[in-house]
């Protein structure tokens, strides 16, 4: 999302040769799914941050154009809110020590970044959304200088035809609205990518889906915005709401959101990609007229699939289909966004750790999961481990209603540690990142659960005053790296 693009107007003619072009190389990808060569034989990967930036008080810090100057790293972009800036890993195999290597990196990097941060006032802060912002960091001044963010935000609202209203209720209520989509920007968050081949590819993708909830439940960090205390992962319904091209009544027809958990199980990563073209228009009818994807096919090349990759990029799916290039082959992923950022780099990589046994776990045993349950079941344990967190009561086959903590000791580390086995993770290492997980759900503190007992014990005070508090100590005690669960 954050690519270069330059300021534009698109014509009613570019939204005629976009679409045109979009189903040409929708046509050339059903096709290189049955003939191309994908990189298969040795699956990567991968991992991305978003990171909030604040100043000495605990406020907002807008400032990350600065902040990036004074890092000067690749690894490190801006995101869509001047207040935010991401971070991209190198791709790694788990077999050769990926998560060591994943936490190693990331920890070096952010330290490294936050010394450079310091020299602009700003410090970096790893939660799903940052608990002080307020009504006035929530305007289209706040946006970063990427033409692509204004452009994206300026065709969601053409496209809505009125201003975003963001509406949660959960332990109190929140009703606001905006004329940009600044409010998505407040949604931090931490994307774990796998690549597999496109035989794989639907039962990676199905298993996602499936494990989403209790990826919520055990990792929810967002438990308050613009001072109110709404779902203990508010990420969830803000960013649905925050890039919702739909008005009211388009929403009454069943019209399909952006931001979207989809709807049936898949047979193959082209149903999602086909689903895209046929469902959402284009916001960013952005046409590479440098290549013809059939010709470079044809010719023995790997078309780049230019128009089909930037449509995907603006249909927010929790369990987004990724088509790519190293090194000329073309391979595919699945990236699970579900996750806040944070606590600590030591819960990320556990949640990381987590997602990545559970998942191959799941997509690899003999009878699928999902063959067993209704994808409406799924989607509704996804909304409840969100608004819930880890007191969520989920849905599972052949147990029934039953509470997150109590599958994921019960049921789901043992298949989780099965598919780190699997992926080569040595038995300390998935023993260390595990066991995170699992006094999460013995002592029932995760980040959301962690942050509002804090403000619950400063209660009589002003709110924004306890949540600065409370936010300076989660991050001094986010710089110690002991898990979230040991902080009490």
């Amino acid at each position: 999302m954050g690519e270069e693009v330059e300021a534009q107007e698109f014509t009613r003619a570019d939204r005629t040769r976009y679409r045109e072009k979009v189903r040409r190389n929708l046509d050339v990808f059903a096709r290189m799914l049955r003939e191309a060569r994908f990189d298969t034989d040795d699956p990567m990967t991968g991992m991305e941050l978003e990171l909030n930036l604040v100043d000495k008080a605990g406020d907002p810090a807008m400032c990350n154009a600065e902040v990036l100057a004074e890092i000067a790293d690749e690894d490190f972009q801006t995101e869509l809110g001047q207040f935010n800036i991401e971070i991209n890993l190198a791709p790694a195999r788990l077999r050769e020590g990926g998560l060591s290597t994943f936490e190693t990196s990331l920890r070096r990097s952010l330290n490294d970044a936050e010394e450079k941060s310091a020299r602009v006032g700003a410090q970096l802060v790893m939660t799903g959304i940052l608990p002080t912002l307020a009504e006035g960091h929530m305007s289209r001044s706040t946006i970063s200088g990427n033409p692509r963010y204004r452009l994206l935000s300026e065709q969601i609202l053409h496209a809505r035809g009125e201003d975003i209203e963001i509406a949660i209720t959960g332990q109190e209520r929140l009703r606001t609205t905006t004329d940009s989509i600044v409010p998505e920007a407040a949604c931090t968050s931490t994307q774990l990518h796998v690549q597999t081949s496109p035989d794989q590819f639907a039962a990676y993708w199905n298993a996602s889906q499936v494990i989403s909830s209790v990826q919520l439940a055990v990792g929810a960090n967002s438990p308050y915005l613009l001072g109110k205390e709404l779902w203990r992962e508010t990420r969830i319904p803000l960013f649905e709401q925050a890039t919702d091209t739909r008005s009211a009544e388009l929403e009454a027809q069943g019209v399909r959101p952006r931001v979207w958990f989809g709807e049936r199980w898949i047979t193959s990563v082209f149903d999602l990609f086909e689903e895209n073209v046929r469902y959402f228009p284009a916001l960013l009818p952005i046409l590479d007229d440098h290549e013809d994807p059939l010709t470079v096919l044809e010719a023995g090349g790997t078309p780049s699939l230019a128009e089909l990759k930037l449509h995907n990029g603006t249909v927010y799916r929790w369990n987004r289909p990724v088509y790519d290039i190293a090194h000329g082959v073309p391979h595919l992923r699945v990236e699970n966004r579900v996750l806040a950022a944070g606590p600590t780099v030591a819960d990320t990589m556990a949640n990381a750790a987590f997602y990545f046994g559970l998942v191959r776990y799941l997509a690899e045993h003999e009878r699928p999961l999902w063959s067993q349950m209704s994808f409406s079941a799924a989607e509704e344990n996804f909304h409840v481990a969100a608004r819930d967190g880890i007191e969520a009561l989920v849905y599972w086959p052949g147990v029934g209603e039953v509470r997150a903590t109590e599958l994921v000791l019960r049921r789901l580390l043992p298949q989780a540690r099965a598919g780190l086995d699997a992926w080569g993770v040595p038995g300390e290492e998935s023993d260390r990142l595990l066991g995170i997980i699992e006094q999460r759900c013995l002592t029932g503190i995760n980040g959301a659960e962690w942050f509002v007992g804090r403000m619950r014990g400063r209660a009589e005070g002003d709110r924004f005053d306890a949540l600065r508090a409370t936010l300076l100590e989660y991050r001094e005690r986010m710089h110690t790296n002991e898990p979230v669960h040991t902080w009490d």
